[in-house]
């Protein structure tokens, strides 16, 4: 925290040395090794960022610090060289999900789309109750026109991870993707028997609705779950449909009070701003978003953790995605 504070104050010297004194009393701590990549990284001291993870493999050689350094070679473009720590790294850590991922996302990068269904398919093997890596290897068969295969892919999903709305949202969208309303709507229904206290399916089950039912269907969704940020972010959006203005305002302001974690609410807000609020309302959301350094959510992460991002800012992160959104519900 010492580091960070001077840091981000504009004294990376400080910063360093601060850093050097934290090694000499904890020489084979993870957090301070990444402590030190993110530093000399973030100020584009590449060459000092690498040696220091080459030392922190040496010494403290965790999942985390193989990770980031496939992570720095593959943002630096050096594919071949991210391609190799990754090999190396699965070899101590086949069962640490984010490796496979982003070693089948560097092959779907080079357009090997047969590579990187082998990677997601062997990760699954290793870890077959991680959500994220189903999701990849069934959007790589939608991406690719091969639905049939997708929707097995996620029927075999639910059948090893019972009881899991990221899955059943998924499932849910490919039908609605692929214009078969009925199906999407029939999965949703089934969905939410097995995951009654779902956030994330109750606030997607809203919009799946014509827009005569939503209001009753966001009271059930209230009754069910009334302190999960998405049904709160849902009802906000449901009030902006309905031009509401001051109203969705209120229920924006609730959202990220509950949760200030979920970079959607904080994008979703600011889109609302810019369409309806002055410039100060927006630089205010602006402000207590770059305050609550967000780290999750769907669109959010979707930008933030994209390779071409990856020096950006919360910031200019936040208009990233608020541009993606469109006001489409």
């Amino acid at each position: 925290m010492g580091a960070k504070s001077k840091w981000l104050a504009g004294d990376v010297p400080a910063a360093r040395s601060i850093l050097a004194l934290a090694f000499q009393a904890n020489p084979n701590s993870e957090e301070i090794w990444l402590a030190a990549v993110k530093l000399e990284s973030e100020n584009n001291e590449y060459e000092r960022a690498r040696r220091l993870l080459a030392k922190a493999r040496s010494s403290a050689p965790t999942a985390r610090v193989f990770m980031k350094s496939v992570k720095l070679e593959w943002v630096l473009g050096n594919i071949e060289a991210a391609q190799e720590l990754c090999e190396e790294a699965l070899k101590h850590y086949e069962d640490f999900p984010k490796l496979w991922m982003m070693k089948g996302q560097i092959e779907e990068q080079e357009e090997q789309t047969d590579k990187a269904r082998e990677a997601y398919s062997q990760g699954l093997k290793k870890c077959p109750h991680s959500t994220p890596l189903w999701l990849l290897l069934s959007r790589l068969e939608e991406k690719i026109g091969q639905l049939t295969r997708a929707r097995a892919i996620l029927e075999k999903s639910r059948l090893k991870n019972p009881k899991n709305p990221g899955l059943w949202l998924e499932s849910v969208r490919l039908e609605y993707r692929a214009g078969l309303k009925n199906i999407a709507n029939t999965l949703m229904a089934k969905a939410l028997q097995e995951c009654p206290s779902s956030g994330v399916l109750w606030s997607e089950a809203i919009f799946l609705e014509a827009r005569p039912q939503r209001k009753t269907k966001s009271v059930d969704a209230l009754k069910k779950c009334e302190h999960d940020p998405h049904v709160l972010l849902a009802v906000a959006k449901l009030f902006w449909s309905e031009r509401k203005i001051t109203k969705a305002r209120e229920w924006f302001h609730r959202t990220v009070k509950i949760d200030s974690d979920l970079g959607d609410a904080w994008a979703l807000f600011y889109k609302f701003e810019l369409q309806h609020g002055t410039e100060e309302q927006r630089e205010e959301v602006r402000r207590r978003c770059e305050n609550a350094e967000p780290r999750h959510g769907e669109l959010w992460c979707a930008v933030s953790k994209d390779i071409a991002n990856w020096q950006r800012k919360i910031g200019e992160i936040l208009v990233l995605v608020a541009a993606r959104i469109k006001n489409t519900f």
